[in-house]
């Protein structure tokens, strides 16, 4: 029985050292200071105690259990302390030490017997159980110790039972009642022993202070809120940082914690319109006149146009509804058939060669007479009216003479007549020049007035 007893203190030591180096959890370590009572009467008889023991001194199990005026044996001053680690899943290890002073073994005086416990325990809450994290937390364990009576030490085995009522997260009140049955029969003492204590718990890591423990805090460097699991909300939306794309602007659920200043559906961050309602198509912002233009892009946001013209409906500023883009002409009115520009009539040309016929030339030379300058002025004036007509300027000449020297006199003055024209603002791209001689006459050359007519320049449109 003595090996019994040295083993169980051993065993006692050994879970007190191994349990040291246990998991870590919120508030692991835990101390009471606080009273015990000892009463030997309900702890149950059995013959050889019969025999040994005094009459009076053990009732049955439990028998006056709470009878403490005639049983208890009670220390007026602190008498107990213990310490303990939890162990996890609901475990603690308590190791625990009492003094007491015995005076009655149940209804036995005794003559102030010095009572000494050392005990282990390993007890399991229910508090998680029950309500987790509330303030009712009952529990059961088991354990053993050793206990001296006078200069008597025993080995006992232990069974526990106690309630503790938290006030705070840290500090609560434990009773508890024990009953230790003694291993050996003819000197030990088996008996409850009932405790009262302050339990104060501690050892929690809160590295960034925010009251929630480092194993609870998704967040451990960061001051956070406990909805968060220890996690920050910085801008107060309800969205806590990590899952917040804009987490120092408060937003919306929807936007993943962004604004969306102007109610459209486009969050701040992506709407290049932020403060105006507009389109998810065109990135937030507004396109009044519905071209497929945002307004901010749009030189005539009222008014629908293509991308090609910066939004602006393409002019027409002649009004002949050949829009300016397609319009070769696009300051005279003209025909959608002759590209917006006008065409050149019949009566045009009729009016041209009216005109051409009154140019004079120096006898026998290509040079133009002063006289026909106002003449050409006119010409030039008509064909700038149909910007887009080209115009070959025929020379033509009589049969007097010769052939070649006709047709390179022809050439020459029709070459004149073409020069000038450009001098005067003419295109020069415009206009080509050619000499006929007398191959294409308009009238007989066996007469004087024949050969007057002849003698001519005309304007006809080159196609």
């Amino acid at each position: 029985m003595k090996h019994l007893n040295r083993f169980l203190v051993a065993a006692i030591l050994f879970l007190g050292i191994g349990v040291a180096n246990a998991q870590d959890e919120n508030n692991p370590w835990a101390v009471e200071v606080g009273v015990n009572a000892v009463d030997v009467y309900p702890a149950g008889q059995n013959e050889d105690q019969l025999r040994l023991q005094a009459p009076g001194m053990r009732g049955e199990i439990f028998d006056e259990y709470f009878n403490a005026n005639d049983h208890w044996n009670i220390l007026p001053s602190v008498s107990r302390l213990a310490i303990s680690r939890y162990v996890g899943s609901g475990f603690v290890f308590t190791a625990a030490g009492s003094i007491n002073r015995i005076d009655r073994l149940g209804d036995v005086a005794a003559n102030d017997l010095s009572y000494y416990g050392a005990d282990g325990a390993i007890k399991y809450s229910f508090r998680n159980a029950i309500a987790p994290g509330g303030w009712f937390d009952p529990s059961l364990g088991i354990g053993g110790g050793y206990t001296w009576v006078d200069d008597i030490g025993f080995g006992t085995a232990n069974a526990t039972a106690g309630i503790k009522v938290w006030f705070t997260e840290n500090l609560g009140l434990n009773l508890q009642s024990t009953y230790k049955h003694a291993f050996e029969e003819a000197y030990g003492i088996s008996h409850f022993q009932h405790s009262a204590g302050v339990v104060f718990q501690f050892g929690g890591k809160d590295t960034d202070g925010d009251g929630i423990y480092d194993k609870d805090d998704e967040c451990p460097e960061t001051p956070g809120l406990p909805e968060f699991n220890g996690c920050p909300d910085t801008d107060g939306d309800g969205i806590e940082d990590r899952l917040d794309e804009c987490p120092e602007t408060p937003g919306l659920p929807e936007f993943n914690g962004c604004p969306d200043t102007d109610g459209d559906g486009v969050p701040d961050h992506k709407d290049e319109c932020p403060t105006v309602a507009g389109l998810k198509e065109l990135n937030g912002c507004p396109d009044a006149d519905g071209d497929g233009i945002a307004d901010k892009d749009d030189a005539c946001p009222n008014e629908a146009g293509p991308k090609e013209n910066n939004g602006c409906p393409w002019p027409d500023r002649d009004g002949d509804g050949v829009l300016d883009k397609d319009d070769q002409c696009p300051d005279v009115a003209g025909t959608v058939a002759n590209k917006g520009c006008p065409e050149v009539s019949v009566e045009i040309i009729k009016q041209l060669n009216d005109y051409s016929k009154t140019i004079l030339f120096d006898l026998g030379k290509a040079s133009i007479r002063k006289e026909s300058y106002a003449v050409l002025q006119n010409i030039a004036d008509i064909m700038k009216e149909y910007p887009n007509a080209k115009f070959e300027i025929e020379g033509h000449t009589d049969s007097t003479g010769s052939l070649k020297l006709n047709e390179r006199l022809s050439k020459e003055r029709a070459a004149s007549v073409k020069d000038y024209l450009t001098t005067i603002g003419m295109d020069a791209s415009r206009l080509t020049s050619e000499g006929y001689g007398p191959s294409r006459p308009i009238a007989t050359n066996k007469t004087k007035a024949g050969r007057q007519q002849n003698r001519r320049v005309e304007i006809s449109l080159k196609k």
